[in-house]
């Protein structure tokens, strides 16, 4: 999750003093790294992926499953036994938001050799029998994206109550701070979010209507001092913690281009899919013990760290702060990087003027200098006194205070100072995934995208006010089957992107009124194709793999991914989300009243994790794939 530096944590009204100063240099140290490498080519096509995981007890006396705390004890085993042991490991383990969490990824990143992907499932399957070893017997490792009783009471092992009084990190009345990762990083963000904002984050969910839920649905909070109250909305689940949302798991791909105009390019085009990968991936309709009405985590963990103040959201006159801010700083991208993009930049950006002008006068191009002046409207969040003055030269703990507390749906990464890691581009929209094969399949999936995009230069690209319009649909209840999404009718007379980053004539049809470029097509149509509307994505990676070497093994695994991705799409599989409402709807104890009780949860993940140890089989969710990493 972003930075992690070790020091003594700077409370908000400390790190707003510090504000400008981390600005400026973050500015000079991104300037400094740029001059160095903007010219740098040929790096190695490379990725990796990143799964977070949940640690759980199964209380089979009782039938209650708990979240359980000690995951900083269980990644120092097991960095212990890997990478510090051997620094060749085959997997690397590093801390996430929640003290239950765990983020595994492969020791070394992948190549560009087609017959990595016969590698991938085969390395997270280590990972989930690494983590469980170290494991006592009543504990699992869980690849789901939301905890369906997360901020319940006594959701986790040990138990502790929440502490909703202001000496506490998050102030929540659910959610207690020994939750929270122990890294001083994790604890700081927090507090210095809700200290920056004023109040305690607010999230507010719309709850599944089903046939006994009341209605209104109305909830009392008996510890809350009025701030709960003013904040919950009638006919929504009220959370009020960033655990809720940096509490959830994903699934992450973070790609090496060969140059930074290839990183610009693929940047702007995964966008385009991030709506629809996100949908495609749906795998989390429980929040706080009740059934809601979304099917993705994405809006729930934008409002978790939303610090924007009442003045920056518009609700007051701008008086204290510089600016009127549209989104959360978790949200979908504000604007294209390459030349291809530049005609489709049709949403509000918000940019510091200075910074913006600074960049250009050191010779930055419009468009990565806005991208850039963007991201420094934001205030740091988490300063560590040790970390103040740095050496612009050769560090760059400044610019990525702000670039990584800017969580978008895409991220545009610098290489570090002195290191020889390229420009890289991270897809960040999907939710994780029950079982190594499907993880790996979209991540597959997502990799083999880059290389066909990359290799037949194609053009995704819409106005990205319809991929902000595609985002808020993609997160609907059964939004795969049921959503409508705008993409782009001919993707293959788009635009050869120039790579210098300045502005250049389109080669596409012109945006007008008669929406000649994209049209409102269904995931189905995108992904298995339709005639006469669109020839859909796996037609084309199957053109793609035809056109390649691929031996008959490397052959057989991916078109075992496709199939799953193609299923999906057509709605001849379950998502994630689909078969959790669905388990739950057949659940004997459902009383049809949007309630998780602790048995229905019990069941579920005790179900869950059986399927993702290859005991029982799940047809309606996963197929029936052919298993070849037992």
């Amino acid at each position: 999750m972003g930075l992690l530096s070790h020091g003594s944590p700077l409370g908000w009204e400390e790190t707003k003093k510090y504000a400008d100063h981390v600005r400026k240099h973050g500015i000079l140290q991104f300037l400094n790294i740029y001059n160095k490498v903007k010219d740098r080519q040929k790096d190695v096509l490379k990725w990796g992926d990143e799964v977070e995981y949940m640690l759980v007890e199964m209380d089979i006396k009782n039938e209650k499953v708990h979240i359980v705390l000690n995951g900083g004890e269980v990644l120092e085993t097991l960095q212990d036994k890997g990478e510090k042991t051997d620094p060749n490991h085959p997997t690397l383990w590093r801390p996430e938001y929640g003290s239950y969490m765990l983020e595994g990824t492969p020791g070394q990143p992948y190549g560009g050799d087609m017959s990595v992907f016969n590698t991938v499932e085969d390395n997270m399957g280590k990972r989930r029998r690494e983590a469980s070893s170290v494991l006592n017997e009543k504990e699992t490792l869980l690849t789901i994206t939301s905890f369906p009783r997360l901020g319940c009471p006594g959701f986790t092992q040990p138990g502790y109550l929440p502490t909703p009084v202001e000496r506490g990190v998050s102030k929540s009345l659910f959610f207690p701070d020994e939750a929270i990762n122990r890294h001083p990083r994790f604890s700081t963000l927090t507090r210095n979010i809700r200290h920056r904002r004023g109040e305690k984050v607010v999230i507010n969910v719309p709850i599944f209507k089903d046939k006994n839920t009341p209605s209104p649905f109305v909830e009392k909070f008996p510890e809350d001092d009025g701030e709960a109250a003013a904040a919950a909305l009638p006919d929504h689940i009220y959370m009020d913690a960033m655990g809720f949302g940096m509490g959830n798991c994903c699934l992450q791909v973070t790609f090496q281009a060969c140059s930074i105009d290839e990183a610009r390019y693929l940047y702007d085009q995964l966008a385009t899919f991030c709506p629809i990968v996100m949908a495609l991936s749906a795998a989390s309709p429980f929040y706080r013990g009740y059934v809601s009405d979304i099917d993705c985590r994405w809006g729930v963990i934008s409002a978790s760290v939303d610090d924007r103040t009442q003045e920056e959201r518009g609700l007051k006159p701008l008086k204290n702060n510089k600016y009127r801010i549209f989104k959360s700083r978790y949200d979908s991208i504000d604007s294209y990087l390459s030349s291809c993009g530049e005609k489709y930049n049709d949403i509000d950006l918000t940019i510091d003027e200075e910074i913006y002008k600074q960049l250009l006068s050191a010779g930055i191009d419009k468009l990565l200098a806005q991208h850039i002046a963007h991201l420094f409207i934001r205030d740091p969040l988490s300063l560590f006194e040790e970390k103040i003055n740095l050496d612009d030269e050769n560090e760059s703990d400044h610019f990525e205070n702000i670039q990584s507390t800017n969580w978008q749906t895409m991220r545009f990464k610098p290489p570090p100072p002195n290191s020889d890691i390229g420009w890289r581009v991270e897809f960040r929209p999907m939710e994780v995934q029950l079982t190594d094969f499907e993880n790996s399949a979209y991540v597959c999936f997502i990799v083999l995208l880059t290389r066909v995009i990359l290799s037949y230069k194609l053009d995704f690209l819409i106005p990205l006010s319809k991929v902000d319009e595609n985002m808020k649909v993609a997160q609907k209840r059964n939004a795969v089957q049921e959503g409508m999404f705008y993409f782009r009718k001919d993707i293959f007379k788009g635009c050869n992107p120039v790579l210098d980053g300045t502005s250049s004539a389109h080669n596409g049809l012109e945006i007008d009124g008669g929406n000649e470029e994209y049209t409102l097509m269904s995931i189905d149509t995108i992904i298995n194709g339709k005639e006469g509307v669109f020839q859909g994505l796996i037609p084309i990676l199957n053109c793609y793999l035809e056109n390649m070497e691929v031996d008959v093994d490397t052959r057989c695994t991916i078109l075992n991914y496709l199939k799953l991705i193609k299923k999906r799409a057509s709605g001849s599989l379950m998502t994630m989300a689909k078969w959790m409402r669905v388990f739950v709807a057949d659940h004997p104890e459902y009383k049809q009243d949007s309630v998780i009780t602790d048995k229905i949860n019990y069941d579920l993940l005790l179900r869950c994790d059986r399927i993702a140890k290859g005991e029982e089989r799940c047809p309606e969710l996963i197929g029936d794939p052919i298993n070849r990493f037992k």
